[in-house]
């Protein structure tokens, strides 16, 4: 997990807040839908780091799992 890609992605959910608070006040529906794509710009960076947490856990999984494995062989061989 990137610290420093889920602050990108807060701090962008932050911005995309404001801009479309800006917007609905001012009627300005360009602000607002900008606002939007912002927030939904960081969920998608969100999603993207939770997606790469995931790889690397299973990633692990499969690691342990494999040298598991190995050392089951050579205990088998040095019967």
């Amino acid at each position: 997990m990137s610290i420093e890609e889920r602050a990108k992605a807060a701090a962008q959910n932050v911005e995309g807040k404001g801009q479309e608070v800006v917007g609905k006040v001012t009627g300005s529906a360009d602000d607002e839908a900008a606002g939007k794509a912002k927030q939904a710009a960081a969920k998608v960076r969100d999603g993207v780091e939770d997606a790469k947490d995931k790889v690397a856990e299973t990633a692990q999984d499969l690691g342990d799992k494999i040298r598991e494995g190995v050392d089951n062989v050579k205990r088998e061989l040095n019967k």
